[in-house]
């Protein structure tokens, strides 16, 4: 769609649609049936697929190379503290008041979203030479990215680099919900969001911080699997130290890291994507993270099912993946990243 179709327009459905499906399920009372939760989930789900895309394709056309990189960090700091934010007052406000008041304040959240995008100025794409949109050619542009991808192995390994902090990371989103439950942070609900909270800040320190270090290409090769590496790292002392507020800081600085791992690998596919390509490649890319995450996850779940592992020890094999796939990527890509750069 992002290729085919105006990316404000997009972005700017995608938050009118959310905002709209939620008002109507709460207006209609429709939250006590399971098939109507899932069914809002899915909605949502979809307006957030709609709009990754268009956003990451926007992002090139309206800055240059110079502030590319930058305008990422930006925007994840900025999508992690309100992320962090909306954590903390959403777990707060759900041990207070309930699930119902919390959605209601979120659908302002996508109405104000809407109001901010309306005053952006266009950003592609060229549809001046574009084919009628049928079943059939919409088909043939999915494949023709997939295979752009495939055949473009700088595009191709950093796709891949963002799947392997998934690996580990899918596991990590579920087990947070399970540490919250545990660990002794007050209401279950009000637990849960202090961690969210601490992994949405982190996210968006990291690459504003680490921004000056993404910026270096002689380290830029290497950046990616360390990124992944120390990630990893801290959520091995997660699962060593007691879960008292000094984990707060561990999830922090783990979520800080694989921010810069999510703004590097964002822009550097964005640089190498030709704007025409550009909103299949970050849908394939989403496509590989959200894939690889709930495969994560599900095997968390099955182990922790069939009590496999321990929750702390689940934690610490998780911490270990993301170690074994940065070193992977130190060992395997580096290499070719920094011929590539160097050129």
């Amino acid at each position: 769609l992002a290729d085919r179709y105006s990316r404000k327009a997009l972005m700017l459905m995608a938050n009118l649609s959310s905002f709209v499906i939620l008002v109507a399920v709460l207006s209609l009372d429709l939250l006590g049936s399971l098939a109507s939760v899932y069914a809002l989930a899915v909605a949502m789900v979809v307006g957030r697929a709609v709009f990754d895309p268009a956003e990451y394709a926007y992002l090139p056309n309206i800055c240059d190379a110079d502030e590319l990189l930058t305008a990422n960090a930006l925007a994840s700091g900025g999508w992690s503290a309100a992320m962090g934010i909306g954590a903390g007052i959403g777990g707060l406000t759900i041990s207070a008041y309930g699930i119902e008041t919390a959605l209601w304040i979120d659908t302002l959240t996508f109405l104000a979203a809407a109001l901010l995008i309306a005053t952006l100025p266009e950003g592609g794409p060229d549809t001046s030479e574009r084919t009628p949109a049928t079943p059939r050619v919409l088909l043939g542009e999915i494949w023709a990215g997939w295979r752009h991808i495939l055949a473009n192995p700088p595009i191709r390994r950093v796709v891949l680099a963002k799947g392997m902090w998934a690996s580990g990371g899918g596991a990590q989103v579920f087990l947070l919900v399970l540490i919250g439950m545990s660990a002794g942070f007050g209401d279950i609900a009000a637990g849960i969001g202090i961690l969210y909270m601490a992994r949405g800040f982190g996210s968006g320190f990291g690459p504003v911080v680490g921004r000056p270090l993404m910026a270096n290409r002689r380290l830029m090769p290497y950046l990616l699997g360390l990124a992944l590496g120390v990630s990893g790292l801290f959520y091995l002392a997660v699962a060593a130290f007691e879960w008292t507020g000094v984990i707060l800081v561990f999830i922090f600085l783990s979520h800080a890291s694989s921010g810069v791992n999510w703004v590097l690998s964002t822009t550097m596919l964005q640089e190498r994507a030709a704007d025409e390509w550009r909103g299949r490649v970050a849908g394939t890319d989403n496509l590989g993270i959200t894939l690889t995450m709930g495969i994560s996850a599900l095997a968390a779940g099955l182990v922790m099912e069939h009590d496999l592992l321990g929750l702390r020890e689940l934690i610490a094999l998780t911490g270990l993946i993301q170690i074994s796939v940065g070193l992977i990527w130190l060992v395997l890509a580096s290499p070719h990243e920094r011929r590539f750069i160097a050129s």
